[in-house]
């Protein structure tokens, strides 16, 4: 009972203190792939950490329920706790009710859970199945990665993903794009599909539905999907042949430029948002990312900033790992 405890306090400090020194580590978007790995090792960390609770409060009650009910009854009342309250029919009825109920939370929040990354699914499949329908395929495209043309005044970009994968643009982004611009951009969202972002972006922003009461959860959804936007924007700056075509600098000025010009249009036109599943190339992480592409971080604060990601990943993985271990033996 006292190890369940325990660890269930270690995952509310982590899920309610970790946000902010996470935040800081990434909020310019130092080094975006560390930052997805920090906070996504956060979020698992505290969820091993909520189950494990879970399963030391579950086999003590299993292995020893009068124990269990005595225990109970004297954390309730401060040590006071006569064998006649905790051995009678009523206060047991209570506690296993209590004990019924946690375990159907624990049941309908995980169907819950599992109902919105369903409805996430369909929603991208059948916005795909339209697009393709309705679209005008743009070029030949990969098989797995095509893009079609939307006719819509408003400039978007964005990837579907599916098998196939689809890649969306509007004739309001080809009225404002160059080129070389366009193909920054839609190296922008095929990042988007090599690097499974969808995946990351589903599973969070399903997380903070369920339980929007923790902070790393909610927090983390967004800071996912805001670093994951600027992984992409490396990932497509980083692309190319040495020696051939653009430069890497280049590629980075092409791509700011391309931000610059369908963030100046978007916010001229009406409103009509992107859902949040989908992966916009334009969206409320544009002022960062242009900041970040007209200054790079230098090099020392990389090297820096990398190191205390790096360390606090493996904090966070060790702990999760060494906490309820530790409980088990020592109380």
């Amino acid at each position: 009972m006292i190890a369940a405890l325990v660890v269930f306090a270690a995952a509310i400090v982590l899920a309610w203190f970790l946000p902010r020194p996470l935040g800081r580590l990434g909020r310019d978007g130092v080094s975006p792939r560390l930052g997805l790995a920090a906070w996504l090792t956060a979020i698992a960390s505290v969820l091993a950490l909520a189950l494990a609770a879970l399963g030391l409060l579950a086999r003590s009650a299993a292995s020893g329920w009068p124990t269990f009910a005595r225990t109970v009854c004297e954390s309730v009342t401060t040590g006071v706790c006569p064998p006649a309250v905790y051995r009678s029919a009523a206060y047991e009825l209570g506690l296993a009710a209590v004990a019924f109920l946690g375990g159907i939370t624990l049941i309908v929040l995980g169907w819950r859970y599992g109902r919105s990354l369903r409805r996430t699914s369909v929603s991208t499949r059948e916005h795909a199945e339209a697009a393709r329908i309705v679209g005008r395929r743009s070029g030949p495209g990969d098989a797995g990665d095509a893009a079609f043309v939307l006719d819509a005044a408003r400039p978007a970009v964005y990837c579907l993903p599916g098998r196939p994968a689809t890649i969306v643009v509007t004739t309001g982004a080809l009225a404002v794009l160059e080129p070389a611009q366009l193909t920054a951009v839609l190296a922008h969202e095929r990042a988007h599909l090599a690097g499974r972002h969808h995946l990351l972006l589903t599973a969070t922003r399903a997380l903070a539905a369920v339980a929007p009461f923790v902070p790393l959860f909610t927090r983390g959804a967004a800071e996912v999907a805001r670093l994951a936007e600027m992984r992409a924007d490396d990932a497509a700056i980083g692309r190319g042949e040495p020696g051939r075509g653009p430069s890497r600098e280049q590629r980075r000025r092409t791509l700011l430029a391309a931000l610059l010009a369908m963030g100046a249009s978007v916010a001229a036109a009406p409103a009509s948002p992107v859902p949040a599943s989908w992966l916009p190339v334009t969206g409320g992480v544009v002022a960062a990312r242009i900041r970040r592409l007209a200054a790079p971080p230098a090099p020392g604060r990389l090297a820096g900033n990398a190191l205390a990601l790096i360390m606090l990943t493996l904090a966070l993985a060790a702990a999760a790992m060494l906490v309820p271990a530790v409980a088990m033996t020592s109380l």
